[in-house]
């Protein structure tokens, strides 16, 4: 089995591309977050074996798709990216969900905003990265809401004891 790191490599993709994105989601809560601490949530996120079967699916479903071995219509809605095809997103939610709701609501930014390397993966003249970018997106939105939930400042209320 490729080496997670490896296999986003390949398709163009750096570590310190989803940790940028991650930090870009958080600097604003945390003023003293460093891309060091992105790219370990980065990491810490990707040790988790849902989150890898996630990207080996939906880069397995890329590069056949680029190489036009999917049976039809799949192939044609690959290659179109379909906007109501929804498979990708809802593979890339997986990864979110993995750090609460804070992940789902960052990934929903994220997936409209395409910023950082996003905006190159859904740039259809690269290749096709139906999944990809939804992947990456939600890569960084679960290392962003790992941080948050790591953040001592960011619970400020105090909350009675149950």
């Amino acid at each position: 089995m490729i080496p997670i790191e490896k296999l986003l490599l390949q398709r163009g993709v750096k570590i310190t591309d989803i940790a940028e994105i991650a930090f870009l989601l958080q600097i604003k809560y945390n003023p003293v977050l460093t891309m060091e601490e992105c790219i370990v949530s980065v990491r810490t996120v990707l040790s988790k074996r849902e989150v890898q079967y996630a990207l080996y699916t939906g880069i397995a479903l890329d590069n056949l798709a680029e190489r036009k071995l999917l049976p039809e219509p799949l192939q044609s809605i690959m290659e179109s990216d379909e906007p109501l095809y929804g498979v990708d997103e809802t593979l890339a939610l997986g990864i979110t969900n993995v750090y609460g709701m804070i992940g789902l609501t960052s990934f929903g930014y994220l997936d409209k905003v395409k910023p950082a390397i996003l905006q190159q993966l859904n740039n259809k003249a690269n290749g096709i990265h139906v999944f990809l970018d939804d992947l990456v997106a939600g890569l960084a939105a679960a290392a962003s809401a790992r941080i948050a939930h790591g953040d001592a400042n960011a619970n400020q209320y105090d909350l009675p004891d149950c």
